[in-house]
């Protein structure tokens, strides 16, 4: 469970993840009712499916696992648990695309063909509060104090908050051999160690999956992308809010499509994966 400090609404006190699916309820509605019209516009069963004739050449990438890690962005209960303040946009994401699972189905993979483990986390500490400037999405993620911690020394309260892992996850990423970098500040690994970390590995090619699709997720390609790296995103692995602004999991998706080395599903990952180690 997350530990959700109060705030006070009209005199009735809200926990933050109450606060934030108050406020956004209607425009949740509002979305579902504008996307599934936009579904209808381009495929009448998923908007999501791969198009019948590609206008871009196939994906030729092909894993060498000693030299490739996989890297998981923000999998932790803010986004991942139906108690995290953002379930209420997010979740029916999550849920579509199996997102949980297919997280940990790459763990379990990842580990028992011994390659490289990489979390990229975010967290706000105190400071990071008294920002002059935001942009929308930060506004609202300081609003609600999701991924918020104590400080960067004190651990007191992260047990089972909205910035610890999600249950689930601890046996990989506390196994003491996954590397959990520096956190990431906005939305891309520009702002912590990963890529520092990934290259003293040796690793150049990344099994990319996590939270969320068109933030973390996708800022995470373009910059591993940028410094050289080969990239697969696995693209049942993630999830993003809907809202009237627009279906996040679709935009990313798109860019997905067009920037990353290949697109893969949580199936066809671990079969390169296997495939790799045979």
């Amino acid at each position: 469970m997350c530990n959700c400090d109060d705030q006070d609404h009209g005199g009735k006190k809200l926990s933050r993840r109450e606060a934030l699916t108050t406020g956004l309820a209607g425009s949740a509605v509002v979305a579902a009712a504008t996307l599934a019209g936009t579904a209808q516009a381009q495929d009448a069963d998923n908007p999501y499916a791969d198009p019948a004739e590609p206008g871009l050449p196939a994906s030729d990438m092909k894993l060498d696992l000693s030299r490739a890690a996989l890297v998981v962005t923000d999998p932790q209960n803010d986004f991942l648990s139906p108690e995290g303040v953002t379930w209420g946009v997010i979740g029916a994401s999550v849920e579509e695309h199996n997102t949980v699972e297919n997280i940990e189905t790459l763990f379990r993979t990842a580990k028992d063909h011994d390659i490289t483990v990489a979390v990229s986390p975010h967290y706000y500490f105190p400071t990071d509060h008294g920002w002059k400037f935001e942009g929308a999405l930060e506004k609202l993620m300081h609003q609600i104090g999701m991924f918020d911690r104590k400080s960067a020394l004190d651990v007191e309260g992260f047990e089972g908050s909205g910035a610890d892992w999600l249950a689930r996850y601890k046996p990989y990423i506390n196994d003491g051999k996954t590397i959990v970098t520096s956190p990431h500040k906005v939305y891309g690994n520009d702002t912590n160690d990963l890529t520092l970390q990934l290259r003293k590995q040796g690793v150049d090619q990344v099994i990319l999956a996590g939270m969320s699709a068109n933030l973390c997720t996708e800022s995470h390609m373009r910059e591993l992308i940028e410094n050289g790296f080969e990239v697969a995103v696995v693209r049942d692995a993630t999830a993003a809010a809907q809202l009237p602004e627009g279906d996040g999991y679709l935009a990313a998706l798109i860019n997905f499509r067009f920037i990353a080395n290949a697109v893969w599903s949580t199936e066809e990952a671990v079969a390169q994966i296997r495939a790799a180690a045979a």
